[in-house]
């Protein structure tokens, strides 16, 4: 089946908002309570400590997904770093966390509504669930715009909370800061940690957003700060205005911190912001979610269906009712709590993966990873993740992590039994490990490369030019040994002849009687030969790497050749190629990217994946 492309319509704010609101819902309104019972006033800083400890994922998944910007987000990297077996574990673990999350908000709202209201929760959950299937359905735009409006009603809400509650503080409620002393402060963290988990669901929508090497990574870490201000100071206030022992068995704290502030119409109010946190979660979960079947489809690891885009929206409709279903049946036949915990579970696991994963590509060397983003004191960061999210696993338990096995032994048997016969795949971990064999080129394989190529072209809309399509056909001579400058000219003057049908002799003389003229070595290992000849509409390119060099004239070597030869009707042609050369070579890590690259194709692609100006 042909892949179809999602189209590119959300900008940073939609970004922003998605990431958000998927944090913002009972972290903030249900967890500050039970937070207090165990560390007390340091709550605050149990908040502030969980999000310092997403920074490594965040940076990890920034790189990663700003280099490969697909549907299936986490999925999609996961599984090009690590296989189809680990990739179907990572896709089914993603979609269902997500899913499980978003089930959890809709309950959520109805609980609200079911207070404020009396509708039956079964009912208006089923409702829900119609709700927002619906909104995905009409398109991402949408979608987005109505997760733009959500949370800027509840950043508002919180924000008149925080300034008005700020008059009412009683400051001996902080006193002392660390009743029970500095070690509830970690358990605490790994606590409230989940409620972070909404941080980076906007990944699997990155091929659906503009400008994804930018706004990706920005939109994600402005979330997270604005988040983790909010978190704390929404606790700082709540602390601040609440009687202690209230507080420590409350399960709607800031509602009755808000009855203190405002009385019961304030506290309406919060109860409103309370049910437009959990839309935004819902609305975030089910958008975010649906994306998985839609990558894993792709894979081959799920029946081709999923891929199906709707015509009209260019939504990927099976995979956003697919995960509809799932959502109503979650929440009207099972029991949530326990499977919400093992989504946690699962999620710190992925947070995992995706700093192993960033390891691994930056040491296979793939030269056609290429991402937009770096992520800072690498790899200091992501061993620091990786420790993290191990220490906050321990955290949750034997039980939960046993069931959590139970649920990565389904997705190994979903793989044996359907995907594996129909998947053949390499990953960044082949790559990394054919670098040992790499003299064995017959054991050297592709796909990834290629792949990974095919992304970035698509990601800089890089378009394909007249010389981009020569530099795809352009010969490559690979030279080990050194060689004189008339020998080499010898090598590919017979190179050329053989693919023009010319006789090599001229093309030979030609190139000689250039350098005589004046020497086309232009810089310290580079070099650009460049002829005429006779004939219309004829151009080629040859690349040329010289590991050991090209002896010119005075005994300048030269380790880096693009030989041009041109027919005089193609004199344009033959000045913009000379131009784009002359840009890409400029690039600072040209020279030695060139001469580490594994293969001819990589050769190609250091040209084709070049910043240049085309046209």
């Amino acid at each position: 089946m042909k892949t179809k492309e999602l189209k590119k319509e959300l900008k940073l704010l939609d970004i922003f908002c998605v990431s958000t609101g998927a944090m913002i819902s009972s972290g903030l309104f249900i967890l500050p309570g039970l937070a207090f019972s165990q560390a007390g006033p340091a709550a605050i800083f149990a908040y502030l400590l969980a999000g310092f400890f997403c920074l490594p994922t965040l940076f990890s998944m920034s790189e990663l997904i700003t280099a490969m910007p697909k549907a299936g987000g986490d999925y999609f990297y996961i599984m090009r770093g690590f296989g189809p077996l680990v990739g179907t574990i990572a896709g089914f673990s993603s979609w269902f966390a997500l899913s499980l999350k978003a089930a959890f908000a809709i309950l959520g709202i109805s609980a609200y509504l079911n207070v404020l209201g009396g509708i039956p929760l079964s009912v208006s959950a089923l409702w829900l669930s119609l709700l927002f299937v619906l909104i995905n359905l009409i398109g991402v735009k949408f979608a987005g715009r109505f997760q733009v409006a959500m949370v800027f009603g509840l950043l508002a809400i919180l924000v008149a909370y925080i300034f008005m509650g700020a008059r009412f503080l009683n400051f001996s409620n902080f006193s002392p800061l660390f009743p029970k002393g500095i070690g509830p402060l970690f358990s605490v963290a790994s606590f409230v940690f989940i409620s972070y988990g909404g941080l980076t669901k906007v990944a699997s929508l990155a091929e659906e957003v503009e400008r994804p090497g930018r706004n990706l990574p920005l939109g994600m870490m402005l979330s997270l700060l604005a988040t983790a201000f909010l978190y704390a100071a929404v606790v700082f206030v709540t602390i601040g205005v609440s009687r202690p022992e209230s507080l420590a068995v409350s399960l709607t704290p800031v509602s009755d911190g808000a009855r203190f502030i405002g009385g019961e119409p304030f506290a309406i109010l919060i109860g409103l912001a309370a049910v437009l946190a959990f839309i935004t979660t819902a609305n975030a979960g089910i958008m975010t979610a649906s994306r998985y079947p839609l990558g894993m489809s792709r894979d081959k690891l799920l029946p081709p269906v999923f891929q199906k885009v709707g015509t009209l929206f260019k939504t990927p409709f099976i995979a956003i009712l697919f995960t509809g279903v799932f959502i109503t049946a979650v929440i009207s036949l099972l029991e949530l709590k326990l499977l919400v915990k093992v989504a946690s579970s699962i999620l710190i696991l992925l947070y995992i993966f995706a700093n192993l994963t960033l390891i691994l590509f930056r040491e296979s060397k793939i030269l056609s990873y290429r991402p937009k983003f770096r992520s800072p004191f690498y790899p200091y960061m992501q061993v620091a993740g990786i420790l993290g999210g191990l220490f906050l696993l321990i955290e949750m338990g034997s039980f939960i992590i046993f069931l959590t096995s139970i649920f990565l032994l389904l997705g190994i048997i979903w793989y044996k039994l359907y995907a594996q016969k129909k998947v053949s795949r390499d990953s960044a971990l082949m790559y990394a490990l054919e670098r040992l064999i790499a003299k064995d080129k017959e054991l050297i394989s592709e796909n990834i490369f290629t792949e990974l190529k095919d992304v970035v072209v698509a990601r800089d809309n890089i378009i394909a030019d007249r010389f981009h399509k020569l530099i795809e056909n352009a010969k490559v001579l690979d030279i080990e040994e050194p060689l004189k400058m008339e020998d080499f000219f010898k090598k590919a003057s017979d190179v050329l002849a053989e693919d023009l049908r010319l006789d090599s002799g001229s093309i030979f003389d030609k190139f000689i009687n250039r350098e005589r003229e004046s020497s086309t070595l232009l810089r310290g290992g580079l070099a650009i030969p460049h002829i005429i000849i006779e004939g219309r509409n004829i151009f080629r390119i040859v690349l040329v790497r010289a590991r050991a060099g090209i002896i010119f004239p005075q005994d300048k070597l030269a380790h880096i050749i693009f030989l041009l030869l041109g027919s005089s009707d193609e004199r344009n042609l033959h000045l913009k190629a000379l131009a784009a050369i002359a840009q890409i070579t400029q690039n600072i890590d040209f020279d030695q990217e060139w001469l580490k690259a594994a293969n001819e194709d990589e050769l190609k692609n250091i040209v084709l994946l070049a910043e240049r100006r085309r046209g």
